[in-house]
């Protein structure tokens, strides 16, 4: 029985997807549930697995623009895995100890062309250089033969190191690389915040010397008890979800002629992949344990780097944290992940001396950064709540044990 495979529904308001890469070859006998192909969608890359065992006929190519619906395969249902045909093993040679150097070119036949395809360019080396293309093994498409696939052979060879140098010195290539849906809808979506929004920063710094000294005493002890170790991003998630809460408007967004206010704080947290920024969201993070969101951040984390994210992982989010502490950002200005009202960035870790007491001490400091939309959130309230989320840092108490010290002395 043949059955055809298409593109399935990925998620509301996707109606196009790109068919990024073929995990399987044209004729292969795939398994139920064997992942066939990616597709990468304006939001995600998502895997596409086999309803059933059988042969598979490729329909749609690689970089392929596809609707929901379209196409991409054919499946023999009728094929076993049993019936395909069994790889034989190779056998076994026994390994010689070969010179590295570069074998006289045979580029081409008595006609004067090759059987393998190769670029204009990697041919002229090839030529050049006296290498055999047949040799080569191709990784442009269709098996083509590139520049860099001939460098990569020459420098193989006796002295190739000192020819690939010479022929990159002063090389003015250019390349060209398809932009992805992801990065397409990041843009557009960058542009789009900065053109409808009122969007403002506001700037603090914050003292970490509290939180490094818990960390230093305790983090042996908290991953042995816990799986996972204390990272600084579990401390900044609950202060500033008990600073949203302080302040909803924070935790809101505009919805056309009403602002809508949130009474959880679902915590988006910016994690760059290969393939761009993404930022998978920390459900109920008010109600989440320090163990728990270091957690659910490593997990999301993993996820996000192996492409293998769900739509539902990286919707809904209140409000953003983005560290460009880990690429070295002493300070920035991050843009508001629309439909929310604000982010917070964090920034590298820094010794710098300040006045503590009438005494010039040094300490560990980082810049924040709160960027916000006015038209809803106000200059007062952007910058009390950083400012709460800065006193929660400095006294990591308030954090641990739920309480202020400061307020429970005042009750007595």
């Amino acid at each position: 029985m043949i059955i055809e495979l298409k593109v399935p529904t990925i998620g509301e308001s996707i109606n196009e997807v790109t068919l990024s890469k073929w995990l399987v070859k044209d004729g292969d006998v795939v398994a139920l549930d064997q992942s066939l192909c990616e597709f990468e969608s304006d939001k995600a890359t998502l895997e596409f697995p086999a309803e059933k065992s059988g042969k598979i006929t490729l329909k749609a190519e690689e970089g392929a623009e596809l609707k929901i619906g379209d196409v991409i395969a054919t499946l023999d249902t009728s094929v076993s895995i049993e019936a395909a045909p069994k790889k034989t093993e190779a056998p076994v040679v026994e390994k010689q100890e070969v010179k590295k150097e570069i074998t006289p070119a045979v580029t081409s036949d008595s006609s004067g062309t090759s059987e393998k395809q190769i670029t204009p360019l990697a041919e002229n080396i090839a030529k050049e250089n006296n290498i055999d293309i047949n040799k080569i093994t191709g990784t442009g498409a269709g098996g083509r033969i590139t520049k860099d696939d001939v460098l990569q052979f020459l420098q193989q060879g006796v002295g190739g190191k000192e020819i690939v140098a010479a022929l990159k010195r002063g090389s003015r290539n250019q390349r060209e690389e398809k932009v992805s849906k992801l990065r397409k809808t990041i843009a557009k979506r960058l542009v789009g915040v900065k053109n409808e929004t009122a969007m403002l920063t506001t700037f603090n710094e914050v003292d970490m010397s509290a939180i490094m000294a818990i960390r230093e005493k305790y983090k042996v002890a908290f991953e042995k008890k816990h799986g996972v170790g204390l990272g600084f991003m579990s401390f900044f998630v609950k202060a500033c979800c008990n600073a949203l809460q302080q302040f909803p408007a924070v935790n809101a967004y505009f919805n056309e002629d009403v602002v809508i206010y949130n009474d959880y704080c679902d915590i988006s947290i910016a994690v760059s992949t290969p393939k761009g920024l993404v930022v998978p969201v920390l459900r109920n993070a008010e109600s989440m344990s320090m163990a728990g969101v270091e957690a659910k951040i490593k997990e999301l984390a993993v996820k996000g780097r192996d492409g293998t994210l769900s739509l539902e992982e990286m919707q809904g989010g209140t409000f953003t944290i983005t560290n460009g502490g880990v690429f070295g950002s002493l300070m920035s200005t991050p843009i508001i992940n629309a439909p929310q009202s604000a982010i917070l960035g964090m920034h590298k870790i820094q010794d710098r001396p300040i006045a503590l007491n009438g005494q010039v001490v040094i300490r560990p400091m980082m810049y924040l950064a709160l960027s916000y939309d006015h038209r809803i959130i106000d200059g007062k309230e952007s910058v009390s709540f950083l400012v709460r989320v800065k006193e929660q840092l400095e006294k990591p108490e308030q954090l641990l044990f739920g309480l202020d010290v400061t307020e429970l002395l005042l009750e007595l």
